[in-house]
């Protein structure tokens, strides 16, 4: 047994060794960004038909919405009940997306997004994370802007400033 033991620890060394420098084999990206580009286009479909159930299961348990107004950072269940309101009257919003880029890891159980959106409040921005949970995509941080394009910003300010300078004042005294 002593003379195999030094074999052994070789052995296991090199596998190790091996293991850790072997190049990671590439995911194949393709079927996985057509399932996302289904689960996001079903997702805001969802919404514009009211279909709450088919807008919140496509968001993870533990997933995350950040809304364009400063104070909307919600957790799930809390996005639910903001939300339920508009589902039960029977319109929620309409986001159509005309454009979307879907980003891997490297071992292809995260991706992440951003999306350029029309909607009601003209041009918005999309961004999230999702996360593979078996075969399934799930949302797990979705963040939703408006823009405002780089020559009107001096015309948007004073807007904003109205309802967001008690807000920071607010904030930096936490």
């Amino acid at each position: 047994m002593k003379k195999l033991t030094p074999y052994l620890l070789a052995a296991s060394l090199g596998f190790s060794v091996y293991t850790y420098i072997a190049p990671i084999k590439p995911v194949d990206t393709k079927a996985d960004t057509a399932a996302i580009n289904t689960l996001l286009n079903d997702w805001h479909v969802a919404a514009a038909k009211a279909d709450y159930n088919g807008y919140f299961d496509k968001i993870a348990a533990d997933g995350h919405y950040i809304g364009t107004d400063a104070t909307e950072n919600w957790d799930k269940k809390a996005f639910e009940a903001f939300s339920k309101p508009y589902f039960d009257k029977g319109k929620a919003w309409d986001f159509k997306p005309l454009e979307r880029h879907v980003y891997f890891s490297k071992d292809g159980k995260t991706a992440w997004f951003d999306e350029l959106l029309d909607t009601w409040m003209k041009a918005c921005r999309g961004s999230g994370v999702l996360e593979k949970e078996g075969k399934t995509w799930k949302i797990k941080h979705y963040v939703l802007s408006m823009t405002v394009p780089n020559d009107a910003t001096k015309e948007v300010l004073p807007l904003k400033a109205k309802y967001e300078d008690a807000l920071i004042g607010k904030m930096k005294k936490q």
